[in-house]
């Protein structure tokens, strides 16, 4: 019958159809399968106004249904719609055109189909009806239409908050709540915020919150309240009109945690502003918050946490919470509300930040347990926030202290490992502000810490790079670390870093630098350069120059190698009272490295018995000044002096020991593998040690010092060698000769009796460091290496005033050991050369 051409029976069948669909969703799905949709559309249009009235109501009616609004899209009947909102259609059409449209507007599609055929004009003058249901119908079509910014825009472009503001004075709530979920989306704009303060807006959403009856509003007119105190000027008005103190009075006294909450929004989003942060604070409106997060509705908590974060950026207000409000927001660190344990901690992060009071205040209320628990939550944000005030903790020493008895590195491992850059760089920055203790990176290490902590060095995120850096310098801080940091690829990946002008920073060029200052054994190697600052200690060893990117070998692994063809590598040790290596008179003994502290338990009794004899008298041992530093050195010396002097014992004893040092194992594979590994050490080099302490130390004239030492330093090492006789000093077989004795490629330095330039350099630093001349090592060309020393003139000694730099010398250590060669001059280069 809808294909009729006549109106009377087109008519009565969209009537009859109307009241059947009015029935309930099944028979609109009835409906809709005996295909009443499409001859219906036609209808729309239709010449007589009943047929067209009617055909309106039933897509009124329809339209609420999925289906049918899915065929309705695809029919593109929108414009159609739209049209009878004409002014001089009957209020029937308009009201169910309304309804039709509201229904649709649901959805994303019909938003933009609404939009572009220019549906929102038609709708905003309709709000001006006398109709109620046109005003609820037209509304609501807004409301969900303003979702889109695009929409937004045009309705302040249309003037839609005059007509929208009228509707709160509308008798029915329905109307008035559509009005204000509008403008609580509109206000979001800065253009809207102004309008509806132009339009006296602001009295009106005071009247709603000052109207007790009206108490199902007042959650969506503090919403709209809370966007337009962003505004500095909105919120000056809303003070002179005493809103401020009823927003305040509503956040505390209301029963509703709804109206609570966006008490608190309104307060969180108006303190973005310094300005809105300091008229709140005149309002005290800390004691309001803090009574808020006393609430049990967790939404209240959240929002209460949110304007704390906020507010704390007003000093007051930080040193106003600082003895209310921490101990509330640790409790509700311990919330099974993974959103309230994330807004607490946020809070915390603020207030502790550049706050050692607060963050004291913080560990007092026992905030440890519960942030350190939050670094394994399932929220980046609350795990970065945690992590945030732990470093702020951190910053104290007792706090880092007390942290780390809470295994704290521990449970860094998994922040780390976070794929979320802000986590990242939060867990690397508490790594840096707890591992500046040998504990606290000790256990970093044994966690599985430094691995994942090197690869953020990687990252393409400024500042996770930033804080990874920083963190792989503290940890750099002793040699153990440097050495398996580097071991993980630091160095090759800061070095990377370095070379980008866009990636680098002065933590990467920091850490890259403690890295190398703290494995001198690798600097050298690749630097061929150690400065006066840089001590050699025992475990030193000279590889040999390498490539960047090449992996300097562990020392253990050097030591277990097969002696070979290579260079010999030199070590630096000494430790004496720990796996010493053989004598030179035990060379046929066939003795390696690699022997554990039981392995050698005979050699140190032998060698305490021993050192009784020691260097002259008891009396004059004690007596002799040396520096701290030598004073263990001292006494292996002795050990090492008793143990010569000892050889004239009785044959048996000797045998006895002979037979104690052939049962250890010739290489560590051939012993347990439980045993501790040491490096070998050097009798010879302890013996140099307390020689030059005794003799040299007490110079008073650094001149004198550093001649007596190259003296030294040359005797040791095969004496003074003429420039014409230096291609016969048979250095190469000497050192051959100990490779082969050995059983290793690693020659401790105080078994080379015949050295040659680098073998010299090397045992002129590592001595002068331990009596405290300040001297470098440089690494030339063709097996080169030389010593320079800075030294002031003496012509300018006693001066006042500015002096000039301090000029650089070579010490010769082969032809005329003790000399000294100014820089740049022709003796120095030609020193260098040979």
């Amino acid at each position: 019958m809808l294909n009729s051409p006549e109106e009377e029976i087109l008519a009565k069948a969209c009537e009859a159809i109307y009241r059947f669909a009015l029935k309930g969703e099944e028979n609109k799905a009835t409906l809709l399968e005996l295909g009443a949709v499409e001859p219906l559309t036609k209808l729309l249009t239709h010449e007589d106004k009943i047929v067209r009235r009617n055909a309106t109501m039933i897509f009124g009616i329809l339209a609420s249904n999925n289906d049918v609004k899915k065929l309705l899209r695809e029919l593109d009947v929108m414009s159609s719609v739209i049209a009878q909102l004409a002014p001089e259609e009957e209020v029937v059409i308009h009201e169910f055109a309304s309804l039709c449209l509201a229904n649709m507007s649901a959805e994303c599609t019909s938003k933009v189909q609404i939009f572009e055929h220019g549906g929102l004009e038609p709708l905003i003058r309709l709000l001006a009806s006398p109709d109620p249901d046109v005003k609820k119908n037209s509304i609501e079509c807004i409301y969900n239409l303003v979702q889109d910014f695009q929409c937004r825009a045009t309705v302040q472009e249309l003037n839609a908050v005059p007509p929208i503001l009228d509707l709160l004075k509308s008798e029915y709530p329905i109307i008035q709540l559509l009005a204000l979920k509008t403008l609580g989306v509109i206000t979001n704009d800065k253009e809207a915020r102004v309008m509806l303060r132009d339009n006296q807006g602001m009295d009106h959403l005071i009247k709603i919150l000052e109207t007790k009856e009206l108490n199902d509003l007042h959650i969506e007119a503090l919403s709209v309240i809370a966007n337009c105190l962003e505004d500095m000027d909105t919120l000056v008005l809303i003070q002179q009109m005493g809103g401020l103190k009823k927003l305040l009075s509503f956040a505390e006294n209301s029963t509703i945690p709804d109206i609570q909450k966006n008490a608190a929004k309104a307060i969180t989003k108006a303190a973005y502003d310094p300005e809105n942060r300091k008229l709140f604070h005149e309002q005290e409106v800390e004691k309001c918050l803090v009574a808020l997060l006393g609430s049990e509705n967790d939404g209240t908590k959240i929002a209460a946490s949110q304007a704390i974060s906020v507010m704390c950026e007003n000093s007051g207000s930080k040193d106003f919470f600082n003895n209310q409000g921490i101990p509330q927001l640790i409790h509700s660190l311990r919330s099974d509300n993974e959103e309230v344990r994330e807004a607490a901690a946020l809070a915390l992060a603020n207030l502790t930040t550049c706050n050692t009071a607060n963050a004291n205040a913080a560990a007092e209320a026992d905030a440890m347990d519960p942030l350190i628990s939050i670094l394994s939550s399932k929220r980046d944000g609350a795990i970065a926030s945690a992590a945030t005030v732990l470093a702020n903790m951190a910053m104290q020493e007792p706090l880092r202290v007390n942290m780390q008895n809470h295994d704290v590195m521990h449970a860094l491992i998994g922040p780390l490992r976070s794929s979320n850059t802000v986590v990242q760089s939060k867990a690397a920055l508490l790594v840096a502000a707890t591992a500046c203790d040998v504990e606290a990176r000790t256990e970093l290490r044994n966690s599985g810490g430094l691995g994942p902590l090197v690869e953020l060095l990687r990252s393409k995120n400024d500042e996770v790079r930033r804080h990874a850096s920083w963190a792989v310098m503290v940890c750099a801080n002793d040699e153990l670390m440097a050495v398996e940091l580097c071991k993980l690829g630091a160095l090759e990946i800061l070095e990377e870093v370095n070379l980008s002008v866009s990636r680098k920073n002065k933590f990467s060029e920091a850490a890259y630098n403690k890295l190398l200052n703290n494995y001198l054994s690798l600097k050298y190697s690749l630097t061929g350069y150690l400065s006066s600052s840089n001590i050699i200690g025992d475990g030193f060893y000279d590889y040999g120059r390498i490539n960047p990117g090449t992996k300097l070998l562990p020392l253990k692994d050097l030591c277990l190698q097969e002696p070979s063809d290579l260079r010999a590598v030199l070590l630096v040790n000494s430790k004496s009272d720990i796996s010493p290596p053989p004598s030179m008179e035990d060379k046929s003994s066939d003795i390696g490295y690699g022997r554990s502290i039981s392995s050698s338990s005979s050699l140190r009794r032998a060698s305490k018995e021993k050192a009784n004899a020691g260097f002259g008298s008891p009396t004059e041992d004690r007596s002799e000044p040396t520096s701290g530093r030598n004073t263990a050195l001292s006494k292996f010396a002795i050990k090492e002096k008793g143990s010569r002097k000892g050889r004239g014992k009785k044959e048996e004893e000797k045998v006895k020991e002979e037979e104690e040092v052939a049962a250890v194992p010739k290489l560590i594979g051939e012993g347990s593998p439980d045993k501790e590994w040491y490096p070998p050490s050097d009798l010879d080099f302890c013996v140099y040690v307390y020689e030059v302490t005794k003799s040299i130390f007490p110079i008073t004239n650094i001149k004198e010092q550093i001649e007596a030492l190259a003296k030294y330093v040359a005797e040791k090492m095969g004496g003074k060698v003429s420039k014409e006789k230096l291609h016969d000093f048979s250095w190469e077989l000497h050192i051959s000769e100990l490779k082969f004795q050995l059983k290793s490629n690693v020659v401790p330095i105080g078994l080379i009796k015949q050295g040659i330039f680098y073998h010299r350099a090397l045992l002129f630093k590592a001595l002068a460091d331990k009596i405290g001349i300040g001297c470098s090592l440089v690494r030339g060309e063709y097996g080169r290496a030389w010593n320079e020393i800075k030294l002031m003139n003496e012509t300018h000694k006693g001066l006042i005033g500015a002096l000039p730099p301090p000029e650089v010398y070579i010490v010769d250590l082969m032809f005329h050991p003790g000399g000294l060669m100014k820089l740049k001059s022709k003796e120095a280069d030609l020193y260098r050369y040979l």
